[in-house]
């Protein structure tokens, strides 16, 4: 009987207990546009960004990445292998594919900003729904990225997604978080705002 223990002991002490999920925040969308519009400083600059409004909010540990696609990157390659969960614990998507797919948890309830609050959605004053992601639906890279994220004038456009899942009709495109329209009018924020939006973007934690 004590040989049985003591070789349950060391299975134990081998495999050891179970790890608990990590339900830190892992995503948020920014919570403001970093000042120059679509000119976030190429990728470097949004991933940096990220870091820094995570830090502010709290969290440590982590890297992260901004979702946006250039013309050299997609955006899904950029933010590791998930799950992640937004400032409040709840989990958006397990990984990639769900996070492109029909099973991701992305809704203006959960789409909140490193301080877990709700961005504004159609029908809230202002509107900021609209979020730069330079992205097509399955998470490759779209043409329009304001000059790969680097423009912040009277030139260029971005791709947008809905945050809160809704827009001027009941169409994918209009329901998508990653890539429901173009821009107008540029890439400042008083041109993101004309069709909803204020220069916000996607963070996600890649480790």
């Amino acid at each position: 009987m004590k040989r049985g223990f003591a070789t349950l002991a060391f299975v134990l002490a081998c495999t050891g207990a179970p790890h608990a999920q990590d339900t830190s925040m892992s995503f948020f969308v920014t919570s403001v546009n970093p000042g120059k519009g679509g000119d976030l400083g190429g990728l470097a600059g949004a991933d940096a960004y990220c870091g820094q409004l995570a830090t502010a909010a709290g969290s440590t540990g982590k890297t992260w990445k901004a979702y946006l696609s250039t013309d050299a990157e997609n955006a899904k390659d950029r933010i590791g292998n998930g799950p992640w969960y937004n400032a409040k614990g709840e989990k958006i998507a397990d990984d990639v594919a769900s996070l492109h797919g029909d099973k991701n948890n992305l809704t203006k309830q959960t789409a909140l900003s490193e301080k877990g609050d709700v961005i504004n959605g159609r029908g809230d004053t202002p509107n900021r729904h609209d979020i730069l992601t330079g992205t097509k639906a399955d998470g490759t890279a779209a043409p329009e990225t304001c000059g790969n994220w680097t423009m912040g004038g009277t030139d260029g456009a971005a791709i947008v997604g809905h945050s809160d899942r809704t827009g001027l009709n009941e169409s994918a495109e209009a329901k998508s978080w990653n890539s429901s329209h173009a821009t107008r009018g540029g890439c400042t924020v008083d041109a993101f705002r004309g069709t909803g939006g204020e220069g916000l973007f996607y963070c996600f934690a890649a480790n």
